[in-house]
């Protein structure tokens, strides 16, 4: 199953056009994987975002 990166609810759970919009602005909140919070540190020269189960991502 998949989870939205901003909500942290299932992505066919519902629509989630407004998530999508949010996360072009901002970093992902939640992993898309295992749904669990994930550390977050934005920087001026853009963000890194932790899972402990699934590692490093950045943007």
């Amino acid at each position: 199953m998949a989870y939205c990166g901003h909500c942290g609810e299932a992505v066919d759970a519902r629509d989630h056009a407004r998530c999508a919009e949010l996360l072009r602005m901002e970093p992902p909140r939640f992993c898309t994987q295992c749904r669990r919070r994930m550390v977050v540190q934005v920087t001026p020269a853009g963000w890194s975002v932790r899972c402990v189960e699934h590692g490093d991502l950045s943007g």
